[in-house]
């Protein structure tokens, strides 16, 4: 009998209550949806932005502007070399006596070569001088007189800086007290108009960079505005869950870095490609554009590169981030 009531007892015991799933916050565990969502929306991006069109788009129309930027830094320096160029291969003739001769000669070209504005010095003498002169003129001038009328002189390049109508004033009255000199010969007017001309090339070429230098930036910006237009609501989504404005600038600064390197590398690529190919046609421009003006512009064009994307891309992402969510309509 008393088994019988407990079989029935366990018959009508109620069952177990079912296990309860304990929540995350008694588990010691908080989840932050707000965190997650940003953590995926910054992988998304991470993800995508390698293979976009928008991001391929960026960096050959950045890579376009960096070339206009890259050219007019090179025009710039080119100017500057060729500028030191013709002042430094006017000559200065030095028309000399017939009492320098042999040894004197070699005391005289050392002590010019010691002045500061000298950068090269080159005698003539009296026979060479006839013989060069012969064969410009295709006759020999010794054949209606009996002797050679030319001078021995010196010929002498300055240094650019001192290359103007001033320098060369005092250098002549210098050269002049000198007892063996008989004349100093230069072409004022001509070294008058390269001066001239070359003083409205640089005020030329200055304005030019300055506005294409402005024109440049325009164009980046643009580039950079429509690509954070476009990001737009996911930027306000972003900052709606919680995000700090760093935490959203974070992936689009790094990316608009990498827009910069890549950019500016297939600008100097192009840059470089096109001055070999120059330099080829003519072998003279590798006295002007030397690797000081390669490297340079190079550099300019990495630095350009860099800062104009990252200054565009951090004022593009001010303007949205201070906007409410209905502003955003109606950009």
């Amino acid at each position: 009998m008393q088994a019988s009531s407990n079989r029935i007892g366990q018959l009508h015991r109620p069952p177990h209550p079912p296990a309860t799933i304990q929540p995350a916050a008694a588990l010691g565990v908080t989840p932050n949806p707000s965190k997650l969502f940003l953590e995926y929306m910054s992988k998304s991006h991470r993800k995508s932005k390698f293979f976009s069109t928008q991001f391929t788009t960026s960096c050959i129309s950045t890579s376009l502007v960096l070339v206009l930027l890259g050219t007019i830094v090179l025009f710039v320096l080119i100017a500057q070399n060729l500028s030191t160029y013709v002042r430094e291969n006017i000559n200065v003739s030095l028309l000399v006596s017939d009492a320098v001769t042999g040894d004197s000669v070699d005391v005289m070209r050392k002590e010019l070569e010691a002045q500061p504005y000298v950068k090269q010095v080159s005698y003539i003498s009296k026979q060479q001088a006839l013989e060069e002169e012969t064969e410009a003129m295709g006759v020999d001038p010794t054949e209606f007189i009996d002797y050679n009328p030319f001078t021995a002189s010196f010929e002498l390049k300055l240094n650019a800086e001192y290359a103007n109508n001033d320098s060369l004033t005092q250098i002549e009255r210098d050269l002049r007290t000198r007892p063996e000199v008989v004349d100093v010969l230069y072409q004022k007017e001509l070294m008058q108009s390269v001066n001239n001309n070359l003083r409205k090339l640089g005020i030329i070429l200055l304005i030019i960079a300055v506005l294409f230098t402005y024109i440049s930036f325009e164009l980046i910006n643009n580039t950079v505005r429509l690509t954070i237009f476009a990001k737009r609501f996911s930027i306000n989504t972003m900052k709606l869950v919680g995000a700090s404005w760093w935490f959203i600038r974070k992936p689009f600064l790094r990316q608009s870095l990498l827009i910069g390197i890549i950019s500016a590398v297939l600008a100097d690529a192009l840059i470089f490609f096109a001055l070999h190919s120059w330099s080829k046609m003519e072998p003279e421009l590798g006295n002007i554009i030397d690797f000081r003006v390669k490297f340079i512009v190079g550099s300019a064009v990495v630095l350009f590169g860099l800062l104009i994307t990252w200054i565009c891309t951090y004022v593009s992402l001010s303007k949205y981030l201070r906007m409410s969510s209905n502003d955003l309509y109606h950009v």
